[in-house]
Formats: structure tokens, C-alpha cells, sequence
């Protein structure tokens, strides 16, 4: 069991460390630094309560924290294509800055049903 976990934990920062995307800040550890928004436990069978609150108000300039509270890793990309966060795992959190107004709609990749929405006046 030991050794399945070991070689789990190495394919999953495997693939974290060979990702050519560098996210708005980095994914790991629990730093939440701005508004948070919880992937929820069991996301992936979810829709727009995969992700809470959803949806968010913030300002401009402020940053949403994506921390995944799921026992699944899961993403939040944009769906104009202005961010990746890369693979969350679970634990993990993603953070982003948004520098500019607007209403942006995102989901998880790996989970397209998950979806969210962050409105930045």
C-alpha cells in the first residue's frame, strides 16, 4: 500500500512538474491569499455548486484562491483561455489575480461539468 501511494505521489508531481504552464501563482500548500472559493467534496458529480461560492464579485485587482477540499484532483481554467491553474490536488491551492473588469466563466478540465463564474468590477 505504502509503495502504490509512493509511486501515486510521483506520477502526480510527475505530471504537476512537467506542465509548460506557470499559473498566476503557484499551485500547492493551503496559502489561501485572497477571496476563497472551495472546490467541494464530490465536484466532479457537481455543476455550479462544484465550486463555492459560486458565483463571485471581486474588484479589480483582487485574487480568487481555489483551494480543492475533494479527495479528486480537479483545475479552473478560464474559458477564454486567460488561465490554467494546472492539476489541483487535492489540499492544494490555486490563486489568481484578476487585473482587469469583467465577467469570466470557468470549469474544470478534467471534470467540463464543473463550471463557475467571477465578475470583477
Amino acid at each position: 500500500m505504502t509503495l502504490r501511494l509512493s509511486i501515486l505521489a510521483g506520477v502526480i508531481g510527475l505530471t504537476i512538474g512537467c506542465s509548460s504552464y506557470s499559473p498566476s501563482s503557484p499551485s500547492g500548500g493551503t496559502n489561501v491569499t485572497g477571496t476563497p472559493v472551495s472546490i467541494v467534496s464530490r465536484a466532479a458529480s457537481l455543476t455550479t455548486t462544484a465550486y463555492a461560492p459560486n458565483p463571485i464579485t471581486i474588484s479589480t485587482g483582487d485574487t480568487v484562491s481555489w483551494t480543492n477540499n475533494d479527495t479528486e484532483a480537479h483545475t479552473s481554467v478560464g474559458d477564454d483561455g486567460s488561465w490554467n491553474s494546472g492539476t489541483i490536488a487535492p489540499g492544494a491551492t490555486f490563486n489568481r489575480t484578476f487585473p482587469s473588469a469583467g465577467t469570466f466563466t470557468y470549469h474544470c478540465s478534467i471534470h467540463p461539468n464543473m463550471i463557475g463564474t467571477v465578475t470583477v468590477r
